[in-house]
């Protein structure tokens, strides 16, 4: 199980929906050695988000291809049917959506059950009250700053308050945010306490990845 950092560690992950899928292998590397810290695997099934994305057999082959902790994020309804085979397949985060799970309790045991770090995720919409009863099983939570579904869209600004209520609420709970997230945007969502930055075009429409990777990282940094 990957260790998870200290909320004032800042960790950027970016987004390989927005990766050239014909060198899928290759991109994997140059985030690599553009010092990116995790890497971000969206799962959509076209039902919970209209849209679909990669699953298990890509997770399986970029598992053997880089060491980097690959965080799954499982944009799909019954997400429970399938923890068990992201988490064979190379998962080391499994974050499912609040909005997704019946029982979200039991479904946060079965992911460290499998030797996974468990992550929920609130669309914008959602609010953080439900987090009360399953606090204890949550390793972070990951606030969806645009509606879920679609790379490129744009930061929902009115979900910075969000993070701020969350912050505020458990102090040393790790934070990743996931939307919109570039250069222009870091600074609002890591001064309301994000530390987890997910960016998809906000690091892959850069020629220079490792740039993209520092510059936020310096830019967030810098609101500690």
């Amino acid at each position: 199980m990957i260790d998870m950092p200290a909320p004032k560690d800042i960790l950027i992950a970016p987004s390989l929906l927005s990766a050239d899928f014909a060198f899928l292998g290759d991109e994997v590397k140059k985030l690599e050695a553009g010092n990116a810290d995790w890497l971000h695997f969206d799962v959509m099934d076209g039902r919970f988000v209209p849209n679909l994305s990669i699953g298990i057999p890509v997770l399986k082959s970029l598992r053997k291809v880089t060491r980097l902790p690959i965080d799954v994020h499982l944009m799909i309804v019954e997400p429970d049917n399938l923890l068990e085979a992201f988490a064979k397949a190379g998962a080391d985060t499994l974050t499912v959506q609040a909005e997704a799970c019946t029982h979200l309790h039991r479904t946060l045991q079965k992911i460290h059950a499998l030797g996974c770090r468990a992550g929920v995720s609130l669309n914008p919409h959602t609010p953080i009250d439900l987090l009360e009863y399953v606090i204890d099983l949550v390793d972070f939570v990951l606030v969806m700053t645009v509606n879920p579904g679609f790379g490129g869209q744009s930061y929902i600004d009115a979900c910075t308050p969000k993070i701020a209520h969350l912050r505020n609420h458990y102090p040393s709970l790790n934070i990743e945010v996931d939307g919109g997230i570039k250069l222009d945007t870091i600074e609002q969502a890591a001064k309301a306490g994000a530390n987890i930055f997910v960016s998809g075009s906000g690091v892959f429409s850069s020629p220079d990845y490792a740039q993209a990777i520092g510059d936020m990282r310096r830019s967030a940094q810098g609101c500690l």
